[in-house]
């Protein structure tokens, strides 16, 4: 049976056609889930996805975090349900506190567009086991709050436990404390990433393809989560 992935759309959500694209292209069915409707449909896993939700109003998805669809999303995601947040994704995870941290104004204060060398550290993740450790992958960035901050303790216990998904390598484009891009939950199945994998799975329109391993070890994973 095909796998089905939900990508939700909030007022203001700019990537959620890409994503859907990515985990068709990835081979999976995507569903599309709206803001308003706590009803996940059934699906096998979620992908929040970037843009702007209720306008970034108050703060990066703080309004989000009380969508009613977000509701089923935080509880699902303490029982196992995948979850991978992108960009303003990584945003609402935060806020919703199924992450640590908080993603803040870049440090030099100016949108940052471009593609960027990521390091995969952590492996074992819903969302990053088709890569191996140590990898680099080459990803398109965009954002303006990107900058990951926590504090030093909370930084230390991610480190110390191997939940630094991804880092920043080649330069640091939004100034996020020891050049982390990604992170993960202790259980290994909710990933925040800064960057934009949906917009590296095609040759026609990305700067590579290195993208597609996010889609692709979620339905890995899936396939070896029990029953």
């Amino acid at each position: 049976m095909t796998a089905r992935v939900g990508v939700v759309t909030f007022p203001g959500s700019l990537d959620d056609g890409d994503a859907a694209r990515a985990v068709r292209i990835a081979g999976a069915e995507p569903v599309r889930l709206w803001h308003g409707d706590p009803d996940l449909h059934g699906v096998d896993a979620v992908v929040l996805p970037g843009g702007f939700s209720y306008g970034d109003y108050l703060r990066c998805g703080a309004i989000a975090r009380f969508a009613p669809v977000m509701g089923t999303i935080v509880d699902a995601a303490r029982g196992g349900l995948p979850v991978l947040g992108i960009c303003n994704g990584f945003q609402i995870l935060c806020e919703a506190h199924l992450l640590p941290g908080a993603l803040t104004r870049n440090q030099h204060l100016h949108f940052r567009n471009r593609d960027q060398v990521l390091r995969i550290e952590a492996v074992g993740t819903a969302w990053t086991n088709a890569f191996q450790p140590g990898q680099e992958v080459f990803i398109p960035v965009k954002n303006g709050e990107g900058c990951y901050v926590a504090d030093p303790a909370t930084l230390d216990r991610l480190e110390a436990e191997g939940r630094v998904v991804a880092r920043y390598v080649g330069g640091n484009p939004n100034g996020s404390q020891r050049d982390i891009a990604a992170i993960t939950n202790e259980a290994g199945n909710v990933v925040g990433i800064m960057p934009h994998p949906e917009h590296a799975v095609e040759a026609l329109t990305g700067p590579s393809l290195d993208g597609l391993g996010f889609f692709t070890s979620v339905l890995k994973h899936l396939v070896g989560a029990p029953a």
